[in-house]
């Protein structure tokens, strides 16, 4: 059984689908911490543009409360409309913008409480139309809060009776990572290092680690053998 784990992030990067369909099991972070830290996606992704890549930004209510990201609130100031002008404006011209577009703006006008559930809307609908079959399973449905940091990884993977489990290689993964911990329980720990690929963009010269949104308003039903 293998099994991966993160947090539900906005529009994820193609690497966050890779690890999604390599696994059996994809269990959603989502009674987790939002990170204090500037330098994470869980409410912004990059799409690019006809200059620079551009940040799409969810604002949030009380992100420095320490509160998870299934109870952290969006703070419904008219961000979709502007993501969603920013979007039609930049990718309006790309060869599959129209088979993908409504759905998303579709999505981006619901009413959500939490970042959580708008991340987890946006990431089923991008896994359906990448047709990844991973079964997805919610860290909140399985895990005790109590439970935290790596202890709580292993608690998961036990419940889930993984064999395998692949991890993200960057800093924020590896420190809860002990593994001597993987040896004593069987479970094969795999890093993931994932080699981006390229594919067909728009405006000169190609830049990596956009969202999933540049890949299929580019590539289309492609999309999934790029990744």
């Amino acid at each position: 059984m293998i099994v991966s784990i993160h947090q539900p992030n906005y529009m994820p990067w193609l690497g966050y689908f890779d690890k999604i369909a390599k696994s059996d099991i994809f269990v959603v972070f989502d009674n987790v911490q939002f990170p204090r830290s500037k330098q994470h996606f869980g409410h912004r992704n990059l799409i690019k543009t006809d200059k620079d890549p551009k940040w799409l930004t969810v604002p949030l209510i009380g992100k420095s409360e320490f509160k998870n990201f299934n109870e952290i609130e969006i703070n419904h100031n008219g961000w979709n409309e502007n993501h969603l002008n920013l979007i039609k404006n930049f990718y309006r011209k790309a060869k599959y913008f129209y088979q993908y577009y409504s759905d998303i703006e579709n999505l981006l006008n619901l009413n959500y409480e939490t970042l959580s559930d708008l991340n987890c809307s946006l990431i089923d609908y991008f896994l359906e139309k990448l047709n990844i079959d991973t079964e997805i399973i919610y860290c909140s449905d399985l895990c005790p809060t109590e439970i935290t940091g790596g202890d709580r990884i292993m608690y998961l993977l036990k419940k889930l009776n993984a064999t395998k489990y692949i991890s993200g290689s960057g800093p924020g993964s590896m420190r809860y990572i002990k593994e001597e911990e993987f040896k004593d329980n069987n479970i094969e720990l795999v890093w993931q290092n994932y080699d981006h690929p390229t594919y067909t963009q728009l405006y000169g010269e190609f830049k990596p680690y956009m969202g999933i949104i540049d890949l299929l308003f580019n590539e289309g039903k492609n999309s999934k053998n790029i990744i």
